[in-house]
């Protein structure tokens, strides 16, 4: 609330002189106001929820067959993670074909051909196995997850081999000649 301070005279009976008024603003019912509309503002909001997206490992109980799916190998496909921000791919068995090694920038490509490939031959989907190697970092396997998250290629859930012990001899070979390991 605002106050103004009028006094009179000085009691003296002489010259009244007129005082400047002085004005003070009282800032309570402000601070007041800015800590309700905090309040509100945080109460109110609703915060963003992470997204995590499912991913298939492989199960480490050699005992337990039951939960093992049967693929033929014409439908996966092995990404090989490398160095340099380099990838390798192959579809079908290790030791095959050699494996083509190219950038992130053609990944995208290869699966989308891959993909339909697949489903015009066989009617099924296509089974993405990511193998990051020892030479690969962390950024390289999130983009190979978005790529398949872009592609919509098996959403539900990409089987993750992060066992070193995992990689064979021939995707070794194949990624040591082409300089990605």
């Amino acid at each position: 609330m605002a106050e103004l301070n009028s006094g009179g005279g000085d009691g003296k009976g002489g010259k009244v002189r007129s005082k400047k008024q002085s004005t003070r603003v009282d800032l309570t019912a402000m601070v007041d106001l800015a800590f309700l509309l905090i309040t509100f503002f945080m109460l109110t909001t609703s915060l963003s929820k992470p997204l995590a997206m499912d991913i298939a490992k492989p199960d480490k109980d050699e005992k337990n067959l039951d939960n093992r799916k049967e693929l033929k190998a014409s439908q996966t496909m092995t990404i090989l993670l490398g160095k340099n921000n380099k990838v390798a791919w192959y579809m079908g068995i290790a030791g095959g074909e050699a494996p083509t090694i190219e950038g992130f920038a053609d990944v995208r490509a290869s699966l989308l051909k891959n993909k339909q490939k697949v489903k015009e031959t066989m009617g099924k989907d296509i089974v993405i196995v990511v193998k990051p190697t020892d030479a690969s970092t962390y950024k390289n396997f999130v983009d190979i997850m978005d790529e398949l998250n872009i592609t919509k290629t098996n959403i539900n859930a990409p089987a993750i081999d992060d066992d070193p012990t995992h990689l064979l001899d021939s995707e070794k070979e194949a990624m040591k000649a082409g300089g990605i390991l």
